[in-house]
């Protein structure tokens, strides 16, 4: 049997079902003048035909058919779901059948990074509405994986092929899938599940925490012997926006859901610290975010957008989900985020002739398989066009229409 009301899965608390929508994913003449930004970026991603897998020369092709899955769901069964001109559903299916053949053998899983588990929330969804084996048997392969990844001397699991190197990048992907998979297909791990899931985040915490910005740097040596590990705790030099922005968002994304633990409550008062260190990062010219936050302004520099995306996105659900709350004794969140939305808007989407939406200024990739130090981070070269980007727009925008409305340029 299928899973029941698969699209809510992935927003707990809004759960939002389409309504009077065009039973073929085509426009109505009262949505083709004015349409939200989450809609027009979705569909301009559709129309470039991204994050299909269509080869494996690009670690990151899987991430990007994950992070626009989990954004095109998120958009779906939001208020901005009833500007749907393509159709997102069969997109959908297309981008999560290009991966099935892919992540459908655990063993081989382990040689992809942890970003491989992204995918899972396309394969959820089509799953519960088809009730197909291949994907449940694809999701128990990516279950599967995890407990076959290789693991540090902690337990803390590698992010990749290097050994020993834990990334705060790979978690978006573990915890969107880890508790999905487990309290929808392995109810009876669950205890055995959070306590994994914590685990890793936990380690992070404990060897990429910096005390000077009170941010999380990249990664970590479990031990220390990589040119760039610090020699007390393993870290790497530099806080990277874009790690980080992967952190926050599977952070409050995990702090959605419903999950008995005690452990949760340390993790609501972390993610705070952590939105209060990113508020205290950001640029007071662009209202955004540095590629490299640990030297704001320091030359070579730049205003990031793929990271400064992801910490809208963060805000702005923070504050719906409660975790952050505007006072006037601390930082205005979402005065923050509105903000830094604009700023986004101004800076790095760009309107095509044809009617769709680019979106600039995200760097390619950045990996502590390198010197890992200032000059590589801010040397990498921007990718026009990155789903890492625009998809990360895709969901500041719908948290960002859900607060204030839709916003046209």
């Amino acid at each position: 049997m299928g899973l029941q009301n698969p699209l809510c899965f992935f927003l707990p608390i809004l759960c939002v079902m389409l309504l009077n929508q065009p039973s073929n994913g085509a426009s109505t003449a009262a949505y083709t003048t004015a349409r939200p930004y989450s809609a027009r970026m979705a569909d301009s991603i559709i129309l470039r035909g991204q994050a299909i897998l269509e080869s494996q020369n690009d670690s990151s092709l899987l991430l990007q058919v994950g992070v626009f899955q989990t954004a095109l769901l998120d958009l779906i069964e939001s208020p901005s779901g009833h500007y749907m001109e393509q159709n997102w559903e069969t997109y959908i299916s297309r981008s999560t059948d290009s991966v099935v053949g892919v992540v459908d053998n655990a063993t081989q899983d382990t040689n992809l990074p942890l970003d491989r588990l992204s995918v899972g929330s396309g394969l959820f969804y089509l799953y519960g509405k088809t009730g197909t084996s291949i994907y449940k048997n694809t999701l128990a392969a990516l279950r599967t994986s995890i407990d076959l990844q290789p693991r540090n001397m902690f337990g803390g699991l590698w992010y990749y092929v290097y050994p020993n190197w834990s990334y705060l990048d790979g978690m978006f992907s573990l915890l969107s899938f880890y508790p999905l998979y487990t309290s929808h297909l392995d109810i009876g791990n669950m205890t055995e599940v959070n306590n994994d899931l914590f685990h890793q985040i936990e380690l992070l915490w404990e060897h990429c925490y910096d005390e000077t910005t009170g941010l999380l740097v990249h990664g970590y040596d479990a031990t220390k012997t990589a040119s760039w590990a610090n020699p007390t705790t393993g870290a790497s030099p530099i806080v990277w926006d874009r790690a980080l922005g992967w952190f926050m968002m599977g952070l409050v994304d995990l702090l959605e859901l419903t999950l008995m633990d005690s452990r949760v409550a340390t993790w609501r008062s972390r993610f705070v610290d952590l939105a209060n260190a990113i508020i205290q990062a950001v640029d007071p010219t662009s209202g955004c975010w540095w590629q490299v936050m640990s030297a704001p302004g320091r030359s070579g520099n730049y205003i990031e957008a793929s990271g400064s995306a992801m910490f809208t996105y963060t805000l702005y659900k923070g504050v719906r989900l409660g975790l952050l709350q505007d006072t006037n004794l601390q930082a205005n969140y979402t005065s923050v985020a509105a903000r830094a939305y604009r700023s986004l808007v101004d800076r790095f989407v760009v309107e095509n002739r044809d009617g769709t939406l680019s979106y600039n200024g995200t760097v390619s990739v950045c990996s502590l398989n390198s010197s890992a130090n200032y000059e590589y981070y801010v040397t990498q070269p921007l990718a026009y066009d990155s789903v890492l980007g625009s998809a990360a727009f895709v969901r500041a925008s719908i948290e960002y229409e859900l607060q204030h409305g839709t916003l046209y340029k």
